[in-house]
């Protein structure tokens, strides 16, 4: 199959916008809560559909007192936090539009984008990102910034006696004027090469794109679920998840520290996740290497295996007595004490930014949490297409959402057509004709549609590999086996006009010493293990499974364990946690040639 469309069933009219969301939730007779706000330590309060419509157009007549006119472009620098959301809504009641920037951006990032999108002000958490933004308008042309709020120190509250004069005419008149075709938000895809470009984003992609996710997985964007949102907020991802979230009367808790993440999960409770596939990995990693430690590493492998093989029984519609039963004793020793940990409601988890695999997503399924991944990227609003519990295949990432279409060029890639489809990049009138042929969107991967018309993601087009004897290698497929492995964090994959294929990887530090421990070697830092005979060994066994699942042209020929991680704050990851590809070779070149140098691969 080359081309599929999902059928949107609910038409919209074209007068609504976000904020229209938000409007039928504060006046039905349910008036649902839809966030959820710490109280104390361990404790949370809901907040109803009114009380934060009354919180939103307080602080939007804060704004209209301060000068903002209806479309002024307004950023938010804050951590995952209520009040990002609440100030996102503050700026469509006042007829702005939002420009979302990561909390972790440089200055020289955050001026690019400050500049580039003609923002007039800019909502921050707190004086250290002031400070980042002051920075900024010293370095660049920021003459149209002229509001700095921070969210901390009463800054909201400043914003909110500002505006207690403006009339909720005022209000209302500039809340509504925006269409399902107007500018909603221009988000800065944090990009894994070269300087960010925005993406222009209508209020009509994140309304229908939000009603087209209550139709395809009703299960999930429910009234009353309850989730807790610890991805960034200026990602499009968590973004368009809060958006949903208010359409479908979801409550949405938020948590700035994902090392908080298992607390925050038991104290909560949610009935589902949001996630990228590398928060799946380190949960399995870290069970696995828990269960080793315990001595508990034969009972958690066959656990495993029996999962996996209940996912792909029931998958398939047969699920025999004997698998029936390992399944149940697995439950009661391993699979419950899982679902515990994160929170013991958990039964659905919505994942995207990257692929899970199959193995991870048929082991979830097994322990009794259903992973939909979902594909998308940020001219997409997100989601083109997600996995539904009613028709699912692991991995897959679904069907289009209705609204949607796909189709599979001769080359492979990729292109998209629908209702989450962006309106093009932001002052970049060049780029987005080159991005759209006949109207639909090159998204630059590449996949595969099966004869029902499901999704596979095998990579970027841009990322596959040809060696120097002309064989086609698509590195992801390696990495993530390599990757979902215990004891190691990243694998980075190279190869390009080379001999042969090898790999750049690096060690989990939260692992390692439990794993030394085990093996009887002594204490080390990830540097010296990565340069331990033993630990060397490990990883060697990895790359062999992993070449299992290709030819030998395409399998792994050498391999260095570099010293230091591939992280956000290195560089080399983005917020989203997709490896910057380009960066890592550029930076770690020389342990590229000298794995060349050798005369022969070493394995």
């Amino acid at each position: 199959m080359q081309e599929v469309s999902t059928p949107q069933e609910t038409d919209i009219p074209r007068s609504w916008n976000c904020s229209e969301l938000l409007e039928r939730q504060a006046a039905s007779p349910e008036n649902p809560p839809l966030f959820s706000v710490r109280t104390g330590e361990d404790g949370w309060r809901d907040i109803s559909a009114s009380e934060f419509r009354d919180l939103v157009v307080a602080h939007a007549k804060g704004l209209v007192a301060q000068g903002i006119k209806p479309g002024d472009r307004i950023g938010i620098m804050a951590n995952t936090r209520f009040e990002w959301v609440l100030m996102d809504f503050a700026i469509w009641y006042a007829g702005a539009v939002s420009v979302p920037v990561y909390e972790s951006s440089s200055p020289s990032q955050v001026a690019w984008i400050l500049e580039d999108s003609g923002a007039v002000g800019i909502v921050v958490e707190g004086p250290a990102h002031e400070n980042i933004v002051r920075h900024a308008a010293t370095s660049a042309s920021l003459k149209d910034l002229n509001h700095i709020w921070q969210m901390d120190d009463d800054g909201l509250a400043e914003l909110v006696d500002a505006g207690r004069d403006v009339p909720d005419e005022e209000i209302a008149s500039r809340r509504g004027a925006a269409t399902l075709d107007d500018l909603a938000t221009i988000i800065y895809s944090s990009g894994t090469t070269g300087r960010p470009k925005g993406c222009r984003l209508t209020h009509g992609n994140f309304v229908l794109l939000s009603e087209s996710a209550r139709e395809a997985i009703p299960e999930v964007a429910r009234s009353g679920a309850r989730t807790i949102m610890f991805l960034p907020l200026a990602h499009v991802f968590a973004r368009y998840i809060s958006v949903l979230a208010v359409h479908a009367g979801v409550v949405v808790a938020h948590t700035p520290d994902i090392k908080n993440l298992l607390t925050d999960l038991q104290s909560y409770s949610p009935d589902f996740l949001l996630v990228v596939p590398r928060v799946f990995e380190k949960v399995y990693n870290g069970a696995a290497a828990n269960a080793e430690a315990s001595g508990r590493g034969k009972i958690f492998n066959a656990a495993v295996a029996t999962a996996i093989a209940y996912s792909k029984a029931r998958q398939d519609g047969r699920v025999g007595l004997g698998l029936r039963a390992r399944h149940a004793l697995f439950d009661a020793l391993v699979y419950r004490k899982l679902r515990t940990a994160m929170g013991g409601r958990v039964t659905h988890a919505v994942s995207g930014g990257g692929p899970l695999g199959e193995r991870l997503g048929h082991f979830f399924s097994g322990v009794g949490i259903l992973i939909l991944e979902g594909y998308g990227l940020t001219e997409t609003t997100a989601p083109v297409s997600v996995g539904a519990p009613s028709s699912i295949k692991i991995g897959t990432v679904g069907l289009p959402l209705p609204g949607n279409s796909v189709w599979i060029a001769e080359d492979g890639e990729i292109l998209v057509k629908g209702v989450c489809v962006f309106e093009g990049y932001h002052n970049r009138p060049d780029l987005t004709e080159e991005a759209f042929e006949d109207g639909w969107f090159r998204t630059g991967d590449v996949g595969t549609l099966d004869e029902d018309g499901f999704l596979r993601i095998t990579g970027r087009k841009k990322e596959i590999l040809v060696t120097a004897g002309g064989k086609n290698v698509v590195p992801g497929l390696l990495e993530d086996v390599v990757r979902a492995k215990p004891l190691v964090s990243q694998c980075l994959v190279v190869g390009d006009n080379r001999p042969f294929v090898a790999a750049l990887v690096t060690l989990d530090s939260e692992v390692l010493p439990d794993w030394l421990k085990r093996k009887g070697l002594p204490s080390m830092t990830p540097a010296e293990a990565a340069q331990n005979k033993d630990v060397r060994a490990e990883v060697e066994s990895y790359i062999a499974t992993a070449n299992e699942t290709v030819s030998r042209a395409e399998s792994i020929r050498a391999f260095e364990i570099v010293e230091d991680d591939f992280t956000e704050e290195s560089g080399h990851l983005t917020p989203s946690l997709k490896i910057k590809r380009a960066k890592v070779i550029e930076d770690y070149d020389d342990v590229v040639e000298r794995i060349y140098a050798q005369k022969k691969p070493t394995s």
